[in-house]
């Protein structure tokens, strides 16, 4: 049976989805952008401050789920220009310290709201 995970600290969904879905001991989270879900707008600065905030969307739709990154498996980066990689990769490094999830990270033509970059997650409890 597949469980809703959603939380008033990452952004509402802005369409037919939910922020996760737990499903047998997987999370499977939607791609999160970095929107500021106190405003409900694209954080401001480039790339790193995106990353950061996306990262924090992740960290609290795991968190309502009883989970944290360590949990991560399995990650999707989509960037709005490959030449950003470098920048998130900095960031996104920051925030596991071992045991890296599997990944992969690709250039798409545009994300939504004008986003730099969206990250989808899987998890495992």
């Amino acid at each position: 049976m597949k469980k809703v995970i959603s939380t008033v600290k990452a952004p509402a969904a802005i369409g037919p989805y939910s922020q996760a879905i737990e499903v047998n001991g997987m999370l499977f989270l939607s791609g999160q952008i970095p929107v500021d879900p106190s405003t409900g707008e694209i954080v401001e600065g480039g790339i790193k401050e995106q990353t950061k905030q996306v990262f924090e969307n992740i960290k609290n739709v795991l968190k309502e789920a009883g989970l944290t990154l360590d949990n991560v498996v399995k990650t999707t980066v989509f960037l709005a220009d490959i030449s950003m990689f470098v920048e998130m990769n900095e960031v996104y490094a920051s925030y596991f310290t071992s045991d890296y999830p599997a990944r992969s990270a690709f250039a798409v033509k545009q994300l939504p709201k004008g986003a730099l970059v969206e990250i989808e997650s899987i998890a495992i409890k």
